[in-house]
């Protein structure tokens, strides 16, 4: 029977694969070793006589099998200490399968494995299994060992035995089993992952690890990528993608099997575009770059391709900023009334932008004047208003922002936030003149709630309208210019014989140019009847002689009684800054309110200052005195006093000759008819 599991054993082992040819046995001194097949069936093995060897250990180490320079593939060494099992005596020279002085065949000689001759010195024998399994491949080796017995004791190791090598793929796991035939056998077993090109020796050697390198030249019109560095006769992938975390682009692939040069359009290239090279096998390395991350060009053409939409869904502001790339950008909310008018930052709004998809500002509410401004490097590259798309504009409408309640309202205008008490709408009328009538507003609900925290900061952005204000006071100013234009065609008609002949007498004594031609007045009288007859003969007098006359009434009730208009605030500065002269028309109304502005001690005081471009004009059938608080300007009883009124705008400079004497009788008649009507 011992005799047929030796013959087995001989079947079993000629029946093997050829193996590889490449793989090498080595043995550490003491030890013989021969390796038998490189490709058996394992598990089939009978078992041999006797207890045989012992494994001790089991060591895999990482190694390169190579058949050129750079034609090398990864592997595992697998490495076995030997020694005698314990109560191991002089054993009875177990022979290999077929060998002549095997066990029963009745010889009591000594036999060595390594030149099949008899020896003196006292050995065994034993027959080693290893096994590889990896994923797809699989593989067991039969080693023959001699070892002499003295003077080793049983249980001390004999030796190392190391077989090269194992293959597998790259990173690859692969689990080696080592055993003997012996009777009692013990098994050793280890799994460990084969090198992949991360290993310094596998990068210098391995052609799977040998990675191209990518060039990037970029030209005018076109980028030329070259691929270096690749191994004619092995296939390539190269691959252009944008590197983004928000992307729909699956990228391009190109394959090549060696060197080649790829070119890109130039309006393709863009930040996040990057380029990947690999060699077609299983989990290769890949050379990666992205060249044009700081490219200004490749920026500015991802700007232009990037778009913001805004969307208003009942009381909720959401945007959606889209972009072939992620872009390092913030959404800032801001305020325009003018569409080509700057935009003022809401405080306290921005947030970074997240992605192409919708974003919700919570707690703004949607209002015409509201823009969205995208903002990178310092600069803001993309403006969207809800005024272009979803709503109507409101230009009048003001940004009030309250903070800790309804005393700390302040208006935000040109990039600041200026207290109510400060302000002065539409560049007209004097500070604080609508601060009353905001605040009601606000406690009253007429104005819109713009932005209200969630986190209840205390901030509160509101939207007031101020075309009511403007209306009014605009309509009262043009209903005295058109007071005044209607008094001077009422004048017209009814005296238009004597008009006539004082025109003609003019321009046959002085020639079609008025001696006041060029200079400007301000025509300021009381809301009563008699001042606006008064001022209507005025203007009417005035004209021939070539002074331009705005008239200006004041004083009254309602929207007036708030103060002075804005209008004719704008008119006064603009008269003292082109030099003109204001003429203060004294009526009783007149009189009454300079009364009240000289019990308030300067109310106005511009109005008394004394530098000579004030002329007061006292109608003396009415009033019988100038009061203290215009005595600072000259002033004149009219109609008595018409030639020195007329001498006093016309200035100290002027040439007199017969001028104004024509003119005297014709304006002062003018007057009489004016007051005694």
């Amino acid at each position: 029977m011992c005799l047929l599991g030796q013959l087995l054993l001989l079947l079993l082992l000629a029946a093997g694969g050829r193996g590889a040819p490449r793989d090498t046995l080595a043995c550490t001194q003491g030890l013989a070793c021969r390796l038998l097949d490189t490709d058996v069936l394992c598990g089939t093995e009978p078992l041999g006589p006797g207890r045989g060897l012992a494994l001790a250990r089991l060591r895999l180490e990482p190694a390169l099998r190579c058949t050129g320079p750079m034609a090398c593939s990864p592997c595992l060494e697998a490495r076995l200490r030997l020694a005698l099992p314990p109560g191991t005596g002089e054993p009875r020279r177990p022979a290999p399968s077929g060998v002549p002085g095997a066990e029963g065949s009745g010889e009591e000689g000594r036999w060595s494995p390594m030149d099949g001759a008899a020896s003196s010195q006292p050995n065994i024998t034993g027959l080693l299994l290893l096994s590889g399994h990896a994923y797809a491949s699989s593989r067991c080796v039969a080693v023959e060992v001699w070892a002499p017995l003295a003077p080793t004791l049983p249980g001390r190791p004999l030796g190392w035995v190391t077989f090269r090598c194992f293959e597998a793929p790259l990173g690859s796991e692969l689990h080696v089993t080592a055993y003997t035939n012996s009777r009692g056998r013990r098994r050793l077993s280890q799994q460990q992952r084969v090198p992949d090109c991360s290993w310094p020796a596998a990068q210098a050697a391995v052609p799977q690890c040998q990675v191209p390198r990518l060039q990037v030249s970029p030209g005018p019109k076109e980028v030329v990528v070259e691929v270096q560095g690749a191994v004619a006769g092995h296939n390539y992938t190269l691959r252009l993608y944008h590197n983004q975390s928000h992307g729909h682009w699956s990228g391009r692939t190109v394959n090549m099997s060696g060197p080649m040069n790829y070119r890109l359009p130039a309006d393709e290239v863009l930040p996040c575009l990057c380029l990947q090279v690999w060699l077609e096998t299983q989990d290769p390395p890949r050379a990666t770059v992205c060249p044009f991350s700081h490219d200004a060009e490749a920026w500015e053409r991802l700007w232009a391709r990037s778009r913001l939409v805004l969307h208003a869904e009942g009381q909720v502001l959401t945007c959606s900023l889209s972009a072939p790339c992620d872009l390092p950008a913030k959404l800032v909310p801001c305020w325009q009334p003018e569409p080509a008018g700057p935009c003022q930052a809401l405080p306290g709004l921005q947030q970074p932008a997240v992605g192409p998809g919708p974003q919700e500002f919570g707690g703004l509410q949607p209002h015409p004047n509201l823009c969205i401004q995208v903002w990178s490097g310092g600069q803001v590259r993309l403006t969207q208003c809800l005024r272009d798309q979803v709503l109507p504009s409101r230009a009048d409408d003001l940004l009030l922002l309250e903070r800790g309640g309804n005393a700390s309202l302040c208006a935000l205008e040109r990039g600041t936030c200026t207290p109510l008490a400060s302000f002065t709408s539409t560049g007209a009328g004097h500070p604080g003149l609508l601060e009353q009538e905001l605040r009601r507003d606000v406690a009253t609900g007429q104005c819109r709630q713009v932005w209200h925290p969630q986190n209840s900061t205390g901030v509160v952005l509101w939207a007031c309208p101020l075309h009511k204000y403007l209306h009014a006071r605009w309509a009262l100013a043009w209903m005295g210019v058109l007071l005044g234009a209607a008094c001077l065609l009422l004048l017209l008609l009814l005296k238009k014989e004597d008009v006539k002949g004082w025109l003609k007498s003019l321009r046959a004594d002085y020639g079609s140019e008025g001696p006041l031609r060029g200079r400007r007045a301000l025509l300021v009288h009381a809301a009563e009847p008699a001042a606006e007859r008064a001022a209507c003969a005025l203007t009417a007098a005035l004209h021939p002689l070539g002074l331009a006359v705005t008239v200006a009434p004041g004083g009254g009730s309602g929207v007036a009684a708030w103060g002075p208009l804005p209008w004719l605030h704008a008119q006064h500065r603009r008269a003292l800054r082109d030099g003109d002269t204001v003429i203060l028309l004294l009526s009783p109304a007149a009189v009454a309110a300079a009364h009240r502005w000289d019990a308030r001690a300067g109310a106005v005081p511009a109005l008394t200052a004394g530098n000579g471009r004030y002329v007061v004009a006292r109608l003396e059938a009415l009033v019988p005195a100038v009061p203290p608080a215009l005595q600072a300007a000259p002033a004149f009883a009219l109609p008595s006093e018409t030639g020195g009124f007329l001498r006093a705008l016309a200035g100290p400079g002027r040439r007199w000759g017969r001028w104004p004497e024509p003119y005297v009788a014709a304006v002062a008649e003018g007057l009489r008819r004016a007051v005694g009507e």
